[in-house]
């Protein structure tokens, strides 16, 4: 099974969520609910069905410019894990459950969003 959905919108970058807790841990844990309820609203909303063996989750970051680095902006996946889990898509987001992750970046000034693709992946043993 595979399936797909899109959060509109940038998520905070690991820069972000770094100055959020510096400047004050609730800042940060409130930005971590924020967008985990962003992304969970999303699969939802979205219709993503229930993947209850191990998963590969594939991710495109489409971005409004290129100004931030890869890496920052792919911090945001936890938060996307998260709400995946939250919404009851995934059992969890540790390894046994999520097997392989994937990056791909784009650019679209418009409409920056992001499109998660989740699959089920054959048990290993």
């Amino acid at each position: 099974m595979r399936a797909c959905i899109v959060i509109e919108g940038r998520f905070p970058s690991l820069n972000d969520y770094i100055g959020a807790e510096r400047s004050c841990r609730q800042a940060a844990a409130k930005m971590k609910r924020r967008e985990t309820a962003r992304a969970e609203a999303a699969a939802v909303a979205q219709g993503m069905p229930r993947f209850p063996g191990p998963v590969a989750v594939r991710f495109l970051w489409i971005e409004r410019d290129r100004r931030r680095d890869l890496d920052n902006v792919a911090f945001a996946k936890k938060f996307v894990l998260d709400g995946l889990v939250a919404a009851g898509a995934l059992d969890g987001d540790g390894q046994r459950h999520v097997v392989a992750l994937q990056d791909t970046f784009e650019v679209d000034p418009a409409r920056p969003r992001v499109v998660v693709e989740v699959s089920d992946v054959p048990a290993q043993r």
